[in-house]
């Protein structure tokens, strides 16, 4: 596994301006963001110290425990998912060059850069408008198509699983190349050479490698899929009990006023993501000894 050397130096030897400069900007935007958890605190502490209502009055907690136990089971099910397709894809653009390969690219970095509403619009689309009608002759949707076998996916858990997975999936599969790039290609050569074909190869030789990295992509897919919003609401709505996740119930609790009980949430939501990002710094820069977000 290729390693590239350290090259950091202390943020004592910046020097002069330029220091004063990177240091001046790590400050602000630091800054902002450690202020917007710490308003979203101080709100809540100046709730409860105005006697109106403690905490356990801010949250109906059996839908706040049905919205954790949603998001729990989906988040892992897209990260899962994400793994699965993540894998070969992630190895397929890091080991070979075939035409196309760079529009192909682009087309997996879609569900990264587009608007998350885009997304959700799309899907529903896709479920309830597709295949198009052409002069009234046509066949079904494929919700009507999923609906005569017995299930849907609109407004379903399913729906929630398919909306984080769009865009978890692009993420775990950015990850995964960065991983498999990091990886020698002449371990798994040298593997051919003695009879491996190059699937044993992958899995005898770059399977063991990777296996951190791996995991840095799953833990980031699943927060990615925690944090998802638009593609939710919009594809598989907010329904209590139903299909809210946290995300869903930030949103619900502020459409129905309960400002305490959308920051706690959030807090909730602040917390769960922080363990996950220094899970991933933990596989990225001490178990793998690179960064994957170079």
């Amino acid at each position: 596994m290729r390693k590239p050397a350290n090259n950091k130096e202390s943020i004592e030897g910046g020097g002069g301006w330029f220091g004063a400069w990177l240091g001046m900007s790590l400050f602000v935007y630091l800054s902002l963001i450690v202020l917007l958890i710490v308003a979203d605190v101080w709100y809540v502490l100046a709730a409860c110290w105005d006697g109106t209502e403690g905490i356990s009055e801010m949250l109906d907690w059996p839908n706040l425990w049905d919205s954790v136990k949603l998001t729990f089971l989906s988040s892992t099910v897209s990260a899962i998912l994400s793994l699965l397709v993540g894998v070969p894809i992630g190895y397929l653009l890091s080991r070979y060059r075939f035409f196309g390969r760079s529009v192909i690219d682009a087309i997996l970095d879609i569900p990264v850069v587009l608007p998350p509403l885009v997304i959700g619009l799309s899907l529903l689309i896709l479920f309830h408008h597709f295949p198009p009608k052409i002069l009234g002759w046509g066949v079904d949707s494929l919700d009507g198509y999923l609906s005569h076998l017995g299930m849907r996916v609109t407004n379903t858990k399913l729906a929630v699983i398919l909306a984080q997975f769009t865009v978890a999936a692009a993420i775990a599969i950015r990850m995964l190349k960065a991983t498999f790039d990091q990886i020698d290609p002449r371990s798994e050569q040298v593997a051919m050479t003695i009879g491996a074909s190059r699937g044993q190869a992958f899995f005898d030789v770059v399977l063991p490698q990777s296996y951190k990295g791996i995991l840095a992509a799953g833990t980031m897919a699943w927060a990615r899929a925690l944090g998802e919003f638009g593609p939710i609401l919009v594809f598989a709505g907010a329904t209590r009990g139903k299909t809210e996740v946290l995300s869903t119930s930030v949103y619900l609790e502020i459409n129905t006023g309960n400002i305490n009980g959308a920051v706690i949430i959030s807090l909730l939501m602040i917390a769960l993501a922080m363990v996950t990002i220094l899970t991933v710094r933990f596989f990225t820069e001490r178990g793998m000894g690179y960064d994957l977000h170079r």
